[in-house]
């Protein structure tokens, strides 16, 4: 498992801004887990994902300033998230780094910092 501190520094601000746009680009497509974004602000959405991650990897305050505690599972609670939306998430996770062109190592780490908090997403009995 690679520290954040490594992750950041090998990918940076930027490889986080081409999961964040790789994803939502995905995510626009999407008929499962897609509608649960919001429909008239999908720069906002990509704005506020790349932001928590500039955040949670390199330490950047935007989110913070901007958003306060994430508050993540709060959040998401409008939503039904289920084992089919988690699984459908990470699959597009996955496809997002996989464009983005991060490197196999950082995926790895950033693959299991992603499925721990889609399960804390989680609120729909199994």
């Amino acid at each position: 498992m690679l520290s954040e501190e490594y992750i950041w520094e090998k990918i940076g601000k930027d490889g986080f801004t081409r999961i964040a746009a790789e994803f939502y680009d995905r995510m626009k497509e999407d008929d499962l887990i897609g509608p649960m974004y919001p429909q008239d602000d999908w720069e906002g959405a990509e704005e506020r994902f790349r932001d928590f991650l500039h955040f949670r990897f390199g330490a950047d305050q935007r989110y913070l300033e901007t958003r306060g505690h994430p508050r993540l599972r709060g959040r998401h609670m409008p939503f039904k998230i289920g084992i089919p939306e988690r699984v459908r998430w990470l699959e597009i996770m996955h496809q997002s780094m996989k464009a983005a062109k991060i490197p196999d190592d950082c995926a790895e780490t950033l693959s299991a910092f992603f499925a721990q908090v889609a399960d804390f997403m989680r609120n729909q009995p199994e």
